[in-house]
């Protein structure tokens, strides 16, 4: 996959991550930064951050319970450990740090 096609898409994804937070009604506080770094804060202070890695070609994220490394496959971005989808795993990450259900779909 060539660079413009990867930052597209991990743009794409990460800017329909950040519109699932906008409308999951939970009790977190997100912002899309320069570069396509999310970082989600909840309410105990903890955070999580979601950032596209260029050089891999893979949506990084970073929470409480561990790293996870995504690559894009299918049209999906699958996790490079247990094949698990981004916004699967996203679900279940965020409900488990914010302690509430945050549905991105």
């Amino acid at each position: 996959m060539e660079e413009s096609e990867f930052n597209a898409l991990a743009e794409k994804t990460l800017a329909a991550i950040e519109a699932g937070l906008e409308n999951s009604g939970a009790d977190v506080d997100f912002e899309l930064g320069a570069g396509g770094v999310l970082e989600v804060e909840f309410a105990d202070g903890s955070k999580m951050i979601i950032n596209r890695h260029g050089a891999a070609r893979e949506i990084w994220v970073a929470a409480r319970s561990g790293g996870f490394h995504f690559r894009p496959d299918n049209g999906n971005w699958i996790d490079t450990r247990d094949g698990s989808e981004l916004f699967a795993k996203l679900e279940r990450l965020l409900a488990e740090q914010a302690g509430e259900p945050v549905p991105l779909r």
